[in-house]
């Protein structure tokens, strides 16, 4: 499903124009983005958790040259899916 799809079933089920949907959906992950990026974690009960994962620095290898380099540490948005995700 595309967010256009997503927007439109958003748009059916609030009984709303699409274009008010399009701003919830767009609001809702303006939001999400920034508590992540501040290190907070965004918990919908049931539903899941979107929280930020911890990359430890490591060694990789280029798979053209098989040289070895070091990838740094990063951060990445990760996603646990709740208890009604998890039983469909």
């Amino acid at each position: 499903m595309t967010k256009t799809e997503f927007v439109a079933k958003v748009a059916e089920e609030l009984e709303v124009p699409k274009t008010v949907a399009a701003e919830t959906v767009d609001a809702f992950l303006k939001v999400t983005t920034e508590l992540l990026k501040a290190g907070d974690k965004v918990t919908f009960p049931g539903f899941g958790t979107f929280e930020v994962a911890q990359r430890a620095a490591r060694k990789g290898r280029n798979p053209q040259t098989g040289a070895e380099l070091n990838i740094a540490a990063s951060k990445s948005g990760k996603f646990s899916a709740g208890k009604n995700l998890k039983n469909l």
